[in-house]
């Protein structure tokens, strides 16, 4: 865990968002779906690995009330605190490694833009799925996306696990019934292409 935590930490702390392949100036696939969905205003929404992500300034920017962001590097949600200025007390924020997560709270919304495939280690990935079907709702929804099949090996130097429609589906298919499965190409900040598997679920 140290490990991870001082390699992201040296991440956020030494390169800009410009700099870092996930950066999204406006995170559209995430909001369409979310707006999809017709959630209330006051449901839980929780991103997995936000980091400094602009989802949250989308979320905040459509009206939602009860909003979590999570994220292994203090220095990432501090720099997004900073950005987001005042709106930042409307915010949970909470620094953990996903897989040492513990919450009481249910979600009616959990996102994970490019967590999950960070996870290799087969005990890792079964604390994910437990934790996910734990803390998520009756009929909360779930919108994964990790490196599909044609995407990279490997993402800020370390190794990822990329996966299809079909894995991805087996593997939450004990809690969750996928609803819409999509690839779709993201254009990093220095104009190459990766390509992602998306899966939105609902909790069975």
């Amino acid at each position: 865990m140290e490990n991870k935590k001082s390699h992201w930490e040296n991440v956020f702390a030494t390169k800009k968002p410009n700099e870092v392949s996930w950066t999204q100036t406006y995170p559209t696939t995430s909001m369409k779906y979310i707006e999809s969905l017709q959630l209330s205003k006051s449901a839980n929404i929780i991103d997995i690995g936000g980091g400094d992500s602009n989802l949250v300034d989308a979320l905040l920017e459509n009206g939602y009330e009860n909003i979590w962001v999570l994220d292994i590097s203090e220095f990432a949600l501090e720099r997004a605190k900073k950005r987001l200025g005042k709106k930042a007390n409307k915010v949970h924020w909470i620094v953990s490694d996903i897989t040492e997560f513990e919450t009481n709270i249910k979600f009616d919304f959990w996102h994970d833009r490019a967590v999950f495939h960070f996870l290799t280690e087969e005990e890792n990935i079964d604390k994910y799925v437990a934790l996910v079907n734990k803390n998520t709702s009756n009929n909360g929804n779930f919108l994964l996306g990790t490196f599909s099949e044609n995407g990279p090996l490997k993402c800020s130097g370390l190794e990822i696990k990329q996966y299809s429609e079909n894995i991805m589906k087996q593997t939450f298919k004990d809690s969750f019934e996928a609803v819409n499965c999509f690839t779709e190409d993201h254009t990093t900040p220095f104009n190459t292409i990766q390509n992602f598997q998306f899966c939105g679920f609902k909790k069975k």
